[in-house]
């Protein structure tokens, strides 16, 4: 294997499909395979507003294929991935907010499992080489707020129905890989499955309800101040574009395999920022002031919908199997995501070109 975290040759001309693909991490992952040169395409719920980076960045015109359909209805899944024949899958479509989850339990349960097992019944078909990556998220773990980070073989739980639906998925997805990956006559040696547990996210073009940073941007634009929920709760902070490179190479590693038969690169993998960039909100807001300067407050009459006060993500795994390893700091992070909005809403720049200079700027660092 290569030591090379973003192999750009590998994925010249591959044929990708990402489903979720009209979501944040979904077209940045869109933008980043289409500038390597793959044939991409996707599989979605239209954005609802054009307020996202899905519209602003033009995803939809990049791509070679898009198919705005849910991911609950399985017989369609399995008919449109079976005419895309897709070398690589990135399952990212989610019901991904916790909040959300409160109010749509049933149905965040639905797309989180039986979405995912819907894609990967849809695979089963297929008579050629196969790798499935399903994004899943550091909330899979049973959160006993350690200061230890959650290694791949912890214990998965999750109290609210988000995080419970993804550690639902992740039992589902091994599952199905013991299950129906492999030489018997009821499984398929063609299917390798892997899932990756990120960090939280952050990065340029996040117009998404209730998460910091778009709370932070769409205040400060406004002028207004910014209402924080859990100011001292610390996350592992880290920008979009090195979880997606970390996607990359599970998905290169698995592929260049001879088969997928007792393959270590099916499995799960903490995908997630080294330790320094745990950081509170407010750490997180410090930071974020010396390039933007902001208001903020406390909310005072916060429901008691529960959230992780501490949480963090070993990725030894990763970084001994993988040779992957976070390249952009808590500070660069932060930095690079203000930028680009500051770019955005004061330079009048156009979003997809936004997101190929910071493409360009992460790719100088690997």
């Amino acid at each position: 294997m290569q030591n090379i975290l973003i192999n750009k040759s590998f994925w010249t001309n591959k044929k990708v499909l990402i489903t979720g693909h009209s979501g944040f991490k979904g077209s940045w992952l869109s933008i980043l395979l289409k500038n390597l040169g793959a044939n991409v395409s996707g599989i979605a719920l239209k954005p609802e507003d054009r307020n996202s980076l899905f519209e602003k960045a033009g995803v939809k015109n990049l791509i070679d294929d898009n198919f705005f359909q849910d991911i609950r209805d399985g017989n369609v899944l399995k008919e449109i991935i079976m005419s895309i024949k897709p070398q690589i899958i990135f399952h990212l479509a989610a019901q991904p907010f916790v909040r959300d989850s409160y109010v749509k339990p049933l149905e965040t349960w639905e797309t989180n499992v039986i979405g995912t097992l819907n894609v990967l019944n849809a695979t089963m078909q297929t008579d050629q080489k196969v790798s499935v990556i399903c994004i899943t998220t550091d909330k899979v773990y049973k959160n006993k707020e350690w200061v230890y980070g959650y290694r791949e073989n912890d214990m998965l739980g999750g109290n609210d129905p988000y995080s419970s639906s993804k550690a639902g998925a992740e039992l589902a997805i091994s599952s199905w890989r013991k299950s129906f990956c492999g030489l018997s006559s009821h499984q398929n040696c063609n299917v390798g499955i892997a899932s990756a547990r990120a960090g939280n996210v952050i990065g340029g073009g996040d117009w998404g309800k209730d998460r910091l940073i778009p709370d932070l941007i769409k205040s400060k634009y406004e002028n207004k101040n910014l209402i924080i929920r859990n100011p001292y709760a610390k996350r592992p902070w880290q920008h979009v574009l090195d979880p997606l490179s970390g996607y990359l190479r599970i998905a290169e590693f698995m592929f260049k395999s001879e088969n997928f038969i007792n393959n270590q690169f099916c499995s799960a993998f903490n995908i997630g920022p080294t330790i320094e960039s745990n950081k509170t909100v407010i750490e997180l807001l410090k930071e974020v002031d010396i390039n933007l300067q902001i208001k903020w407050d406390i909310e005072k009459n916060l429901k008691n919908y529960h959230e992780a006060k501490l949480l963090h993500l070993n990725t030894d795994k990763a970084n001994n199997e993988l040779k992957w390893f976070p390249i952009w700091n808590f500070e660069k992070s932060i930095s690079a995501t203000i930028l680009w909005y500051k770019r955005f809403y004061e330079d009048n720049k156009n979003a997809y070109q936004l997101c190929l200079d910071d493409i360009g700027d992460f790719m100088k660092f690997i």
